[in-house]
């Protein structure tokens, strides 16, 4: 086993962990409610489509993501899962963004935001590669 193999290994326990702990969260009813009044309304057709059901659908994806990157047959394609997953997610954080009046604390800046998911991109990528 190599340095970076290790290096590897605590990057994939240290995003499952974080992973984990945020989809628990999307379960968690004050933070659910927070979260699903961050969906932006073109996101939210109703029916399946309400945002209590998408906080709890991304809840899903962050735990089975987290779950799935420590396992190594499915820690390359989890990892790509999570980053599409942080991509897709973007629009609700810009909308906080947007909205610091409505989110308070949950309302962190374009770019400081912007910056933390692209860097958490990378070291998602560089964890699986």
């Amino acid at each position: 086993m190599t340095a970076f193999d290790i290096v590897q290994i605590v990057l994939r326990i240290l995003i499952a962990i974080a992973f984990l702990g945020m989809g628990v969260n999307h379960f968690r009813a004050k933070p659910a409610r927070a979260m699903a009044a961050m969906v932006p309304s073109y996101l939210k057709r109703g029916g399946l489509l309400t945002g209590k059901n998408l906080v709890r659908f991304t809840g899903v994806c962050e735990i089975a993501g987290g779950i799935g990157i420590l396992v190594p047959w499915t820690a390359f394609a989890a990892g790509i899962a999570l980053m599409l997953f942080l991509i897709a997610v973007f629009p609700a954080n810009v909308y906080a963004a947007e909205h610091p009046e409505k989110f308070g604390s949950a309302s962190i800046p374009f770019w400081p935001r912007y910056i933390a998911q692209v860097v958490l991109i990378a070291v998602i990528l560089v964890a699986v590669v």
